[in-house]
């Protein structure tokens, strides 16, 4: 029978079952994604879940990718031998977690090393990745799709900037539609292994600090008069997002955490003045000091410095008054990315 009668006299159909989620569109995909940046070697492996995803699987090695291509233009032996080794970890690791979707990016580094294909297709070799050296423009709207869920859609536009290892970039987005969207982005060729390597790293706590700022905060000028940000920026419309290690690593030291803690750090605000106070702290320490820091560590201590200056410039250009911390970015705009097209392909979207 098809059902029984209410008490209307009418037969209630049994209702149909639901199309299951989990075998349609983002759902039954397992996702990868890998940043393969100047320093660091970054990878999320992730399932969907109702509002965003969830991490299944983490990697992050440093491993000074980009160390000799400021001096000498192209990838060294060593820094590629060290990255293979850490992609082969990678490799393992998607396939352990059956990520059926991934997509693997190279950022500065791969852009200006004039031997890039050639580390390339011993990556594919090798590791069996396949490694894309995605453009300036297309790294910065992945970290922006990354750190959405950060945005306060209050506020009519955003300055949002990635103090990486081998370039600073920033995007200057307008967040008044369904979705932020990014309306310009300008990526600057000076990032904290770059300036480093340039300054020495014990050196630049001293003089060149300021060189830095000062070289920096010419280079905002350009971005900022192309766009009136400075305008906005008075009237009280712009918000601030920093994602990138420089960041974090001052919202731990400022929050006098035991151990750096994602959850404690992702989405904090930190005011200038905060910031200010964090950064000449670290420049005081020598770079064992810093090194022994639970936030900062070895690697970061060499490099947080020059981080901290260009971070100043950006303060000095646009007084916004406060940051709001992201410990997020490319990874997770590949993720959200990759998702979506999913959704796109099960509706014949795509």
């Amino acid at each position: 029978m098809a059902g029984h009668k209410n008490q209307y006299g009418r037969r209630n159909r049994p209702r149909p079952k639901a199309k299951s989620r989990e075998k349609s569109g983002r759902w039954q995909h397992t996702y990868a994604a890998l940043d393969l940046g100047t320093h660091n070697c970054r990878l999320l492996v992730a399932r969907p879940t109702r509002r965003a995803f969830r991490v299944i699987d983490a990697f992050s090695r440093t491993v000074r990718l980009g160390e000799s291509v400021e001096r000498d233009g192209a990838l060294c032996e060593a820094a590629m031998d060290r990255t293979v080794e850490a992609l082969k970890i990678c490799a393992e690791k998607i396939r352990r977690g059956s990520a059926d979707r991934t997509r693997c990016v190279a950022t500065e580094a791969c852009r200006r090393a004039e031997n890039r294909e050639e580390f390339e297709e011993r990556v594919e070799r090798e590791a069996g990745l396949r490694i894309e050296t995605i453009t300036c423009e297309e790294e910065a709207r992945l970290a922006l799709e990354g750190c959405v869920p950060l945005i306060d859609r209050k506020c009519p536009n955003g300055l949002m900037f990635d103090i990486g290892g081998g370039s600073t970039e920033l995007i200057w987005l307008e967040n008044t539609g369904r979705h932020p969207h990014m309306l310009d982005s300008m990526s600057i060729p000076h990032g904290v292994v770059s300036l480093s390597e340039r300054y020495g790293e014990d050196a630049i706590c001293q003089e060149p600090y300021g060189e830095i700022v000062d070289e920096m905060e010419e280079r905002l000028k350009t971005f900022c008069r192309r766009h009136r940000i400075g305008d906005a920026v008075r009237r009280g419309d712009v918000q601030m997002l920093g994602a990138s290690g420089t960041v974090t690593t001052l919202a731990g030291v400022y929050m006098d955490l035991p151990r750096y803690d994602r959850s404690m750090v992702d989405g904090a605000t930190l005011d200038f003045d905060e910031v200010q106070q964090v950064s000449e702290r670290l420049r005081a320490m020598a770079c064992e000091e810093r090194a022994s820091h639970p936030c900062i560590g070895a690697e970061r201590a060499k490099l947080v410095v020059a981080g901290c200056a260009v971070l100043e410039a950006i303060m000095r250009r646009w007084s916004v008054g406060s940051i709001r911390v992201a410990d997020r970015g490319v990874r997770e705009g590949i993720i959200f990315e990759m998702m979506r097209k999913a959704d796109a392909e099960r509706r014949g979207g795509a």
